[in-house]
């Protein structure tokens, strides 16, 4: 390939090992997510829900970088397993609040060893851990300035 397209090649892409490692994340969350009957996404919505005990739609949407149409049917699965329950603020009857069932909270102690394994599957120490997560936080939160 001649030097006017090296930017092309895929080696130089950063989009290319974010979305590999990305695919390879989530495949290993798979299977100890499966025992939990949850999905990748349902996984994340519990953890936000687990952290706070209860949020509101928008709130969820931004923590979780999620549009609302993506997280609505990711809501009504989670409230048809019984894990959380869906009702109007009173305040403000548009804005919904989502919060823990029993069930809910009872599947945050079968979660609880879903980091530990994770982690030992990518076997980065502490510190490249810590790189890693700073640097993906910052393009995150760059987009979130963009938009």
């Amino acid at each position: 390939m001649d030097g006017k397209y090296e930017r092309l090649r895929l080696k130089n892409q950063i989009c290319f090992p974010l979305y590999a490692a990305s695919n390879l994340i989530t495949r290993k969350y798979k299977p100890l997510l499966d025992a939990l009957g949850l999905t990748y996404t349902q996984y994340i919505v519990m953890m936000v829900l687990w952290e706070r005990g209860q949020a509101n739609e928008k709130l969820l949407c931004e923590a979780l970088c999620l549009k609302s149409n993506t997280l609505t049917p990711l809501l009504k699965k989670l409230r048809d397993k019984g894990y959380i329950g869906i009702t109007k603020d009173e305040g403000d009857g548009r804005n919904l609040v989502i919060t823990l069932t029993k069930a809910g909270k009872e599947l945050k102690d079968r979660a609880l060893g879903v980091p530990e394994c994770i982690a030992k599957e990518f076997r980065l120490t502490p510190d490249e851990a810590a790189e890693l997560y700073r640097i993906l936080y910052k393009l995150i939160n760059g987009q979130k300035e963009n938009e």
